[in-house]
């Protein structure tokens, strides 16, 4: 839905409901990112990059709503001025974030940044069929990447992907940001921490868009790797990496592939999960998540990424944000570290595993089949 069209009566009570929400800052960042995506400038032509350094060495390709944000806001509110170039097909996007942000210059060309010899970080969030092709392209010239979700929409994209990354040792972190945020480590440490099989059961609750929504688009991979991926990928992290494959994939679907879905996983040590998908409508409060764990001694529940209650024996521990944290700070943030950590970035195994898993969930959904998904062997 489109809040800046709708009565001013809705406008107050959306702003009012977020700052609940997300607190007043993030508001207001998320009220300046849908003008943002209106505003328009009398010049159309790109800002060329300056000859030398000038020590800014941040690239972001793609400037829609969740790169001003997201990704440049959490950049430039803890590093500081350091992007230099941006890009986006529609100049206007890349004008209005490029001046927000301080970058040094602003354009319509990938190469123009990806080519960069002064940017060694780029920030891939475009449209999701272009994230794994600038991607190789930027680990090619010896750039680390930061890749949104998806980070592939095929599986040739995936073997290319991480065939780049191995050839030229790529330093590359996936944008799925749930598991970084502060609940979601919370989680994960207690479940870690328990023994033996785990049963964990996902509803979730998106937002209905339009059929001609540009994520319908096949070369765009759908919903199931525009949405469902958040929640396939945090589920396969809540699994012991040698206990995750063989997986059974389950699907039950509705009439479309891509909404009011359910899908069950059955991993190789017998845990179980099921992540029930409902696009119905329009969500006021943004999507609406519900995790419930049982694994040996531990009953946890998470909602919304605001709140915990984790039960263990005859202990309760309960834990009750502020306001929401969906991960996307610490996300950004960490992706700027790698390029001093190395330890901050995606292993190999992890981006192949949960790529495949998201591309046969899609798969399973769309032929409404059982899939048996094994894990990677030998690459």
């Amino acid at each position: 839905m489109d809040y800046t069209r709708q009565p001013l009566r809705i406008k107050i009570q959306k702003v009012v409901r977020y700052v609940r929400l997300f607190g007043l800052t993030r508001t207001w960042v998320k009220v300046q990112a849908n003008c943002h995506m209106k505003r328009q400038f009398s010049h159309r032509q790109s800002m060329p990059a300056p000859a030398g350094s000038t020590g800014k060495h941040v690239g972001i390709l793609g400037c829609g709503t969740f790169a001003y944000a997201n990704v440049a806001y959490y950049v430039h509110k803890k590093y500081g001025a350091v992007i230099r170039g941006v890009m986006d097909t529609d100049l206007k996007r890349a004008i209005s974030l490029g001046q927000r942000y301080r970058a040094e210059y602003y354009t319509t060309c990938a190469d123009d940044v990806i080519n960069d010899p002064h940017i060694d970080l780029v920030y891939i969030v475009s449209n999701h069929a272009s994230h794994a092709e600038y991607a190789i392209a930027a680990i090619k010239q010896g750039k680390a990447v930061h890749i949104e979700k998806p980070h592939v929409v095929s599986e040739d994209q995936l073997v290319r992907l991480c065939a780049a990354i191995r050839a030229y040792k790529g330093r590359v972190r996936i944008g799925f940001n749930r598991p970084e945020s502060e609940l979601g480590l919370l989680l994960k440490r207690y479940v870690d921490a328990q023994s033996g099989p785990a049963m964990l059961n996902w509803f979730v609750a998106g937002h209905a868009i339009a059929a001609d929504h540009w994520y319908f688009s096949e070369q765009e991979g759908g919903r199931i790797l525009g949405n469902l991926c958040h929640w396939i990928d945090f589920t396969l992290r809540l699994i012991p990496e040698a206990s995750r494959f063989p997986v059974q994939l389950t699907p039950v679907r509705s009439y479309q592939s891509d909404c009011d879905i359910s899908v069950s996983y059955l991993f190789a040590d017998g845990s179980i999960a099921t992540i029930t998908f409902s696009a119905k409508g329009h969500t006021f409060e943004g999507v609406r998540e519900a995790l419930n764990v049982h694994k040996g001694n531990l009953l946890a529940s998470l909602t919304d990424f605001k709140t915990l209650r984790l039960d263990i024996t005859e202990t309760v521990i309960r834990r009750r944000l502020w306001v929401r944290d969906h991960g996307h700070k610490r996300s950004v943030q960490n992706s700027y570290l790698m390029l001093s950590e190395p330890s901050k970035q995606e292993t190999i195994r992890m981006i192949w595993e949960t790529g495949y898993l998201m591309l046969k969930t899609r798969e399973a959904l769309e032929t409404s089949s059982v899939i048996q998904v094994t894990g990677l062997e030998n690459f």
